[in-house]
């Protein structure tokens, strides 16, 4: 069986931080063949656990849609905007807070069910379309309060 490759893009974002937060992610199979897009609230937290907690969603996502078994033949380039998620993710930089340890534990817990996932940090601008998604979540839920 070929390797097949995924491109995610995440973002995670909190208006304030903390805040009311919410995470984006497009999913996309490398040869254009599909294209998901997810946008959701997730309460009050901080920007970094935003971050995290978008590459989760992500990952769990990926492998529902293409289901357990197919997972080991799968590269995955994952896109974020966030370049301290980056560093840490790919060993540059230490984990300080605690809540992110646990986050990063269970993102690499994730990581090894597929052949390869890259992180890859990319400019904000190059994000857009997770980002409209996370402030479409957060707008959403801030209009149910007014």
């Amino acid at each position: 069986m070929a390797e097949l490759k995924y491109i995610i893009h995440t973002d995670g974002g909190s208006r304030g931080n903390p805040g009311p937060a919410a995470i984006g992610v497009v999913i996309e199979a490398g040869g254009g063949s599909f294209k998901k897009e997810y946008g959701e609230y997730i309460g009050e937290t901080t920007n970094n656990d935003a971050e995290y907690r978008a590459v989760i969603f992500a990952l769990k996502k990926l492998k529902l849609l293409i289901g357990k078994k197919a997972v080991g033949e799968v590269t995955v380039e994952a896109h974020v905007d966030s370049e301290l998620l980056e560093r840490q993710l790919n060993g540059y930089y230490k984990i300080m807070d605690k809540n992110i340890q646990k986050h990063f534990i269970e993102l690499w817990n994730l990581k090894v069910d597929f052949a390869d996932v890259i992180f890859k940090h990319i400019p904000r601008e190059d994000n857009r379309g997770a980002d409209k998604l996370v402030n479409a979540a957060l707008d959403k839920e801030l209009n149910k309060l007014l």
